[in-house]
C-alpha cells in the first residue's frame, strides 16, 4: 500500500511512502489484540487493593452469649463478617495482574491493529518535522492543516522530540509515541494515525 506524504500545512509533498504487506495487509487476529490489550490493561493495574479479614479487625474475641439454649445463631467473636464492623468474606489482597504473551504474538496483534487503521484509512502520513519550540497553538494548527484535529490522535515519531511531545502534552485527544515504542491498545485506541515519515520505515523495518 502507498501513502501519500503532507508537510505540515496539509499540502502534498509528491513523494509517496511504502506501507509494506508483512505490516499493514496481514490477516488480523482478533485474539491477539484481545490478549494484548488485556495485557496492557493489566500491567498498568496497581494491585494494592485491601479489605481487612477477621484476624485483621480490631475488636474483642470472647464469645458474644453462650452456645446453646438461646434458640438463636451459635454466635462467636464479633469480628464475625457477619456483624457489623467485622472482618470481609474473601476479600481483595494486594497481587500483581501482569501477565507474560509470547514476542510473536505480541508482533501480530501490533500487526493486526496497523492493518485495521490501514484497511479504515485511517493513517496520515507526514514529513518529518519539529517545533523551534513547546507551543500547543503551534501543534494545534498542524493538526487542523492536517484535517484531523477533531479526533483522537496517536501522532507517531522516529525519534524522542521533547518539543512536540511539550506541546501535544495538554491536548486530551492526542498521544505522542515513538515508533519503537508503538503498542496494541494505543493503536487500537486511536481514532487516527498520523505517523511520521522516518516513523513508517522503522515500523516497516521493526515488524516485517
Amino acid at each position: 500500500m502507498e501513502l501519500t506524504v503532507y508537510n505540515t500545512l496539509g499540502k502534498e509533498t509528491g513523494k509517496k511512502i511504502v506501507l509494506e504487506d508483512a505490516v499493514f495487509g496481514v490477516e488480523p487476529n482478533d485474539h491477539a489484540i484481545y490478549l494484548d490489550v488485556k495485557q496492557h490493561l493489566a500491567n498498568k493495574r496497581q494491585g494494592t487493593h485491601k479489605s481487612k479479614q477477621r484476624n485483621e479487625v480490631a475488636g474483642s474475641t470472647r464469645k458474644l452469649k453462650k452456645q446453646k439454649g438461646t434458640g438463636g445463631a451459635r454466635s462467636g467473636s464479633i469480628l464475625s463478617p457477619l456483624f457489623p464492623g467485622g472482618g470481609r468474606v474473601f476479600g481483595p489482597v494486594p497481587r500483581d495482574y501482569s501477565f507474560k504473551l509470547n514476542k510473536k504474538l505480541k508482533r501480530l496483534a501490533r500487526k493486526s491493529a496497523l492493518t485495521y487503521k490501514a484497511k479504515a484509512e485511517a493513517i496520515t502520513v507526514v514529513e518529518n518535522f519539529s517545533l523551534d519550540a513547546p507551543k500547543t497553538k503551534a501543534f494545534l494548527a498542524i493538526t487542523k492543516d492536517l484535517q484531523v484535529a477533531d479526533k483522537k490522535i496517536l501522532l507517531v515519531l522516529p525519534e524522542p522530540n521533547n518539543n512536540v511531545v511539550l506541546s501535544a502534552r495538554n491536548l486530551p485527544n492526542v498521544k505522542v509515541v515513538q515508533a519503537s515504542d508503538i503498542n496494541t491498545y494505543d493503536v487500537m485506541n486511536a481514532a487516527q494515525l498520523v505517523m511520521a515519515e522516518g516513523a513508517v520505515s522503522i515500523i516497516n523495518e521493526l515488524l516485517a
